[in-house]
């Protein structure tokens, strides 16, 4: 009996230690072929594996998980930067946690003060261009130039995040372009077309006033608008006089006496009796409506009422054109392009391999899909070779990103230097509706300009 029960425990344990090696090769069997990483993706039962887990499977990106922290500007819209974060946590294993701070002055001074006291983010949001040297951009943030993709920026904007020959930041968002909407509409009712200087574009205002239409849309309301011409024609400025920006930082010359500089306010001079009658009256808000209701020839605009338009009138929003300011040379006309924020990474964190992972993903193809397919673009992005969406505003697509391909950009004088009256807008619009001379708002400008040139420790006078 004993010698039975003794048996008995023996086949007992040679069938329980079958079954588990049975259920350990069933295990190894669906298992197969598949990475740790993979397995990291969470099985519940009846489900397949998560799109993290898959798209990890049969993606470029190393997927390693790490967590980021990024400081932004409270008043920019999150959507698209949301869409890409989705997708580097989904592609990379990096999840971003986002902080906002204020927007202005008030957000200037946090930024310098978190810098200065070794507390910044892993990932800084703030301007590219001129403002970015009062960072001291070497102390604080990465070195970009050895990365093989950083090729990929467009050329302007790289001018706008580098410094003593070192590229700190990479696009947030689209750019926008300060340049002339026109209506599709009117154009082809009056046989127009899209003039290549100055001289064809009051030409055509001429045609369509006289067809007893509103030539350009003034939407002074909203007083900044009136110095869109004027700012928005720096390209034709430097192209006249390519040291412009900087003699005039210099205190070397002024709009008054620089015969490039002074044209751009002669435009606006010009443009005086081609407004509405209301124009004073007219809001921003006013001339969305009207561009997208084909009511006014031409409207001197920011590309960002593009969105404004397409969120009220939908598809509308592709009977507007747009081209740049036009000059007086027929063979180089080009966009003043006023630049995105950028990202710069902290290098003063021991994140930096993961940083340069996240900004790498950053200005790929992909990333730039998921920001595209959440915020339609004001304007091309910063990045070469990138191919807009067709989803993409035909303004966009058709109409700017020509500029782009050819090089035939600028950035906005704002970026190149920090000399900018703050008077701007009231100067331009006291011009653009005649009540000062193009001579008069000229010389008034470079005396607002003086004072700020002061106020930031330049040898002007």
């Amino acid at each position: 009996m004993k010698f039975n029960k003794i048996l008995v425990l023996l086949l007992t344990l040679l069938l329980v230690a079958g079954n588990l090696s049975g259920c350990s090769g069933s295990k190894e069997t669906k298992s197969s072929g598949k990475t740790d990483q993979e397995d990291r993706a969470t099985v519940t039962e009846g489900e397949t594996e998560t799109a993290a887990g898959e798209a990890s499977s049969d993606s470029k990106w190393e997927y390693k998980e790490a967590t980021l922290t990024l400081l932004t500007d409270g008043e920019v819209s999150l959507a698209g930067l949301e869409a890409v974060l989705a997708l580097a946590k989904e592609k990379l294993g990096i999840t971003v946690e986002v902080e906002q701070r204020a927007g202005g002055a008030d957000g200037d001074n946090i930024v310098k003060t978190r810098l200065a006291s070794g507390d910044m983010a892993d990932l800084c949001i703030y301007n590219a261009g001129s403002l970015l040297t009062a960072l001291n951009p070497s102390e604080y943030f990465l070195d970009l130039s050895n990365e093989d993709w950083i090729a990929r920026l467009d050329d302007t904007f790289k001018g706008a995040v580098t410094i003593d020959n070192a590229a700190y930041g990479i696009p947030m968002a689209s750019s926008q372009a300060g340049g002339v909407f026109y209506s599709k509409a009117i154009y082809k009712e009056l046989g127009l077309k899209v003039p290549k200087t100055w001289e064809e574009f009051i030409a055509n205002c001429d045609a369509i006033k006289a067809a007893g239409k509103t030539a350009i849309l003034g939407t002074f309301s909203d007083s900044w608008t009136a110095q869109v011409l004027f700012l928005g024609d720096y390209y034709n400025v430097a192209a006249q006089d390519p040291n412009f920006a900087k003699d005039f930082e210099a205190g070397k010359t002024k709009y008054a006496t620089n015969e490039a500089g002074l044209s751009s306010w002669k435009k606006l001079a010009e443009t005086k009796e081609y407004y509405n009658e209301d124009c004073l009256a007219t809001t921003y808000d006013d001339g969305c409506d009207i561009m997208a209701n084909g009511e006014a020839g031409h409207w001197i605009m920011l590309t960002q009422a593009l969105s404004n338009i397409y969120e009220l009138y939908g598809d509308q929003v592709n009977g507007i054109g747009v081209f740049a300011i036009p000059g007086d040379d027929p063979a180089n006309q080009g966009l003043t392009i006023w630049m995105p924020q950028a990202i710069y990474g902290n290098k003063n964190t021991d994140k930096t391999e993961d940083i340069l992972r996240f900004m790498e993903f950053y200005v790929s193809d992909e990333a730039l899909d998921a920001y595209a397919g959440s915020v339609l673009p004001d304007g091309p992005y910063c990045i070469k070779d990138y191919e807009l969406p067709d989803t993409a505003y035909d303004a966009v697509k058709n109409d700017m990103q020509p500029y782009f391909n050819d090089g035939r950009v600028i950035s906005a004088l704002e970026f190149i230097t920090p000399v900018k009256g703050p008077g701007c807008l009231a100067i331009s619009q006291a011009c653009v509706t005649g009540q000062t001379t193009a001579e008069e708002s000229a010389a008034d400008y470079d005396a607002d300009c003086l004072k700020q040139a002061v106020q930031l420790g330049l040898n002007w006078e």
